[in-house]
Order: structure tokens, then sequence, then C-alpha cells
């Protein structure tokens, strides 16, 4: 009798358990992903990983799906539009003050909302005129120094920058 209410309790037990955990809450960092030798860019569709400069991802509050974008300015000119500021929950970029221009290294993204940007550089992406990310103002204003442009908050990256009209 006693084995048989053990084989019965401890399997109940056990599907108690996961209630019991810590639930994933809000306060856990997010990271991000790393891209994947086929990951297509959300915006033009274009292999991701087959072009130089910056990239960008974001999180999305109502998906899982992982928005990867070809260039930072590509991801902006996503997370810009009005109908989709209000779904995102994180957005990452390259800090191209950490890593290679011509191949960025995943594990330097950072969040997108805390980076230093230069626009106006000679310096292209692969959708025109980049919009390189940096952890630091000093390394934007080095970066700057080296290839032209203006440094830039987070807050000054604008739809009507990165359609020429600002």
């Amino acid at each position: 009798m006693k084995k048989t209410l053990l084989a019965i309790a401890i399997p109940l037990l056990m599907l108690g358990l996961p209630a019991c955990s810590p639930a994933q809450s809000d306060d856990q960092p997010i990271r991000a992903q790393h891209l994947q030798q086929h990951d297509k860019c959300h915006m033009c569709g274009m292999v991701i990983t087959k072009y130089p400069g910056p990239k960008g991802q974001l999180m999305l509050k109502d998906s899982n799906a992982v928005p990867k974008f070809c260039s930072s300015r590509d991801m902006f000119s996503f997370a810009l539009q009005p109908e989709n500021q209000r779904r995102i929950k994180a957005m990452f970029v390259h800090d191209m003050g950490t890593t290679d221009w011509e191949h960025p290294d995943d594990s330097a993204f950072i969040d997108a909302t805390k980076a230093w940007y230069v626009y106006g550089t000679s310096k292209k992406g692969v959708m025109g005129p980049a919009v390189a990310p940096f952890s630091t103002k000093e390394a934007a204003e080095a970066f700057a120094e080296s290839w032209g442009g203006r440094v830039l908050t987070y807050k000054d990256i604008t739809l009507e920058l990165l359609e020429g009209s600002h």
C-alpha cells in the first residue's frame, strides 16, 4: 500500500514543481540572439550575414518572433514606424567600437536605446548611409573623426533623418 501511494504521490508532486519554480519575469534581462547563416532581413529579405556593417534586432511584446535586420538603418526604419513603436520590448545593435565592420560579432550586441550613433559617415552600410552604433560617446566621436558624420543619441534617430529630410 505504501509503495502504491508513493508511486502515485511522487509523480503528482513533480507535476507541481514547475508551478513552484520562479516564473520568467519582465525583470530578467533580455539578450540578443545570434545571427544564423541563413537569417534574412525583416525589411528587405537579404541574407543578413553576407553584408558588412552593424546589424540590428528587436524583441516584440506581442510575439516570440525576433525580427532581425541586415543594417541598423533597416532596424530603425521598421522600429520608428508608428504602428511598430508600441510593440517593441527591446532593441539591439552591434557596438562598432568593439567589433569588425566587415564581419560584426554577435557578442558585440548592445541595447540600442543606450547607444551613441554616427550618421552621415563615409563608411557605408549595406542599405545606404550607415547608422553606426557605439556603446560610448568617446568611441562614436573617434569614429566620426576618422570617417565623418555627426554623433547622435538614440532619441535623435528619426524617420525624417533616415529619409534625408532632416
